[in-house]
């Protein structure tokens, strides 16, 4: 049976809008012609849907399949997926669970094969994926891509594993993404030379000139922690079949408001042409790619949408494979029962354990430098306040105590101290902590911390919030990453918990994605692992000033 659709037709092929008739039938698009009639004001704009081009799902704290019921409600049809962040807690089978119950809805999924996992050799992982079980992966079909080359040094120094992977790729045509925040030059001339094909960790245009002038191509992210729409955007005016969209870590509330759609507005209100902002949004991720959505073409899949104008994308309906999904802000995919996957075992902690003595540190000591809106830190050196032979948090300056727990077995604590998060009182605590997922916190104190750590235990995973005698757990027990529940009552107590942990003091835009961030190794400059404090820059934990003790 044939379905007809009329509305003002944008034509990126062509580069017209102009009034259509759209014939779909079994999913696809069978014929698109010009029609004369003038009265479709009120059918809205016909248009490609909306790909992400680089995303953790596990980062919406949803599992797949409640991802897809909130983004179609913005006109997502599509998503590049890297499952890094589960394959870091359980491996093959994390990879497998993702794919698997993305299949369940209507909603297309493009996973890639994790390229390091774990992501260095200076943390504790739950699993490993080495470059046979990578090869493996690329070989299926379910497999789109090899995910973000992190270990750019392991690239440079042409380590054979990492070597491995990438040959894995190249036989299968398939591409390899990038990662390598600040390399320039001579550096990035190699990475790129070895095949890596694309990057979304540029913080200035200038290092995205560096790399585009190689050949690679450059994906604008703006997440709900790390923002770099307003220092690249520019670069669409003259770089439009290099350059995509993506959200990378993208929280609940934040993905309930908008997605993709929200960059194409911002981007023609720079006043760039409305092709070229279709074109980073909608095609560039399905060609480079190879993704199975379509591109609004005679014998695509019909994944398309309406949308009310082409300054504000407010999406009206969303269609995949011919199939209603969203109309006017409500999903109609709905909610599947999903079981559970986990590595999880390390028993309560008591609050001495977070205590750091005199005796072990020198009196000025490195300290983390929180920046909103990136992933990147900043290393400062500064003397820390003492109290009873201990060195102590100091809201007064904003310099609160950091700890990292291993999750995976019981271990010593690693501690530090950070600037910028702003707390007053109480703790945060969470196991989504790229890129192991070990627990991370930082609060005012050892026994708020100890609560907010043990409240995250008790669960099995999820993040948490303590002030006073409040307190508020969200529960995560996909991988201490993601929920099975509704997607929507997610992002509710998610805004609570947000709005707990702002009423405690932090004025971080997404203080928790922030946290999360916290223990990410392979971005500079200074880190916290579960094995100690972290040089980004030399690639190394800092000798002497390990405070797991």
């Amino acid at each position: 049976m044939n379905h007809t659709f009329k509305g003002k037709l944008v034509n990126y092929w062509e580069k017209r809008i102009y009034n259509a008739e759209i014939v779909i039938s079994e999913g696809r698009i069978i014929s698109i012609k010009e029609i004369t009639e003038v009265n479709l004001g009120t059918q809205g704009f016909i248009m490609p849907g909306f790909v992400d081009a680089h995303i953790h799902i596990e980062s919406s704290m949803l599992i797949p399949s409640e991802f897809a019921r909130l983004a179609v409600i913005h006109g997502t049809v599509a998503s590049v997926s890297d499952p890094h962040e589960i394959a870091n807690v359980c491996g093959m089978e994390g990879v497998k669970y993702m794919i698997e119950n993305g299949k369940k809805v209507p909603f297309k999924f493009h996973f890639g094969a994790p390229s390091c996992v774990p992501a260095t050799s200076f943390e504790t992982a739950g699993a490993e994926l080495n470059s046979n079980q990578v090869a493996e992966l690329l070989a299926s079909e379910d497999i789109f891509y090899l995910s973000e080359m992190m270990n750019f040094p392991g690239v440079l120094f042409k380590d054979p594993e990492v070597f491995k992977k990438i040959a894995s790729a190249k036989k299968m045509n398939k591409p390899v993404d990038g990662h390598a925040p600040g390399l320039r030059g001579e550096q990035v001339r190699e990475y790129i030379a070895a095949g890596i094909s694309t990057d979304h960790e540029c913080f200035t245009a200038e290092e995205a000139l560096d790399k585009l002038k190689y050949g690679m191509k450059i994906i604008i992210r703006e997440g709900s922690a790390a923002k770099n729409f307003e220092a690249l955007i520019g670069l669409l005016h003259e770089y439009n079949d290099m350059i995509m969209f993506c959200s990378d870590d993208k929280h609940p509330d934040s993905l309930v408001t908008n997605h993709i759609n929200a960059l194409c507005a911002r981007a023609i209100k720079k006043g760039i042409d409305i092709f070229k902002v279709i074109q980073a949004a909608c095609i560039n991720p399905v060609l480079h790619y190879k993704l199975k959505s379509g591109m609004l073409r005679p014998g695509d899949p019909a994944d398309f949408i309406i949308v009310e104008d082409l300054k504000n994308f407010k999406v009206l309906k969303t269609y995949i494979d011919g199939v209603l999904v969203a109309e006017n802000g409500k999903t109609l995919i709905k909610s599947i029962s999903a079981e559970t996957i986990n590595r999880f075992s390390c028993i309560e902690k008591k609050p001495e354990e977070f205590k750091i003595s005199i005796s072990n540190i020198e009196d000025e000591m490195p300290v983390i430098e929180a920046l909103d809106g990136q992933l990147i830190t900043n290393r400062l050196n500064l003397k820390i306040k003492t109290e009873n032979d201990n060195y102590v948090s100091d809201t007064t300056l904003d310099i609160l105590k950091i700890v990292v727990v291993n999750r995976y077995n019981d271990a010593p604590v690693a501690k530090a101290f950070i600037r910028n998060f702003g707390l007053k009182k109480g703790a945060l605590a969470s196991s989504v902590a790229h890129d192991s997922h070990n627990i991370v916190a930082v609060g005012v104190d050892d026994e708020s911390i100890c609560r907010a750590v043990n409240l995250i235990i008790r669960e099995k995973g999820g993040i948490s919030c303590v002030i006073e005698n409040e307190e508020m757990v969200i529960g995560l027990p996909v991988g201490g990453l993601m929920s099975t529940n509704d997607g929507f009552s997610v992002a509710d107590e998610y805004t609570t918990i947000d709005s707990m942990a702002k009423k405690a003091g932090s004025k971080l835009s997404a203080p928790f994605m922030t946290l999360s961030f916290m223990a990410l190794l392979v971005i500079p400059h200074l880190k916290l692992s579960d094995k100690g404090l972290f040089d980004g820059d030399k690639f190394e934990i800092l000798n002497g000033i390990n405070l797991v003790k």
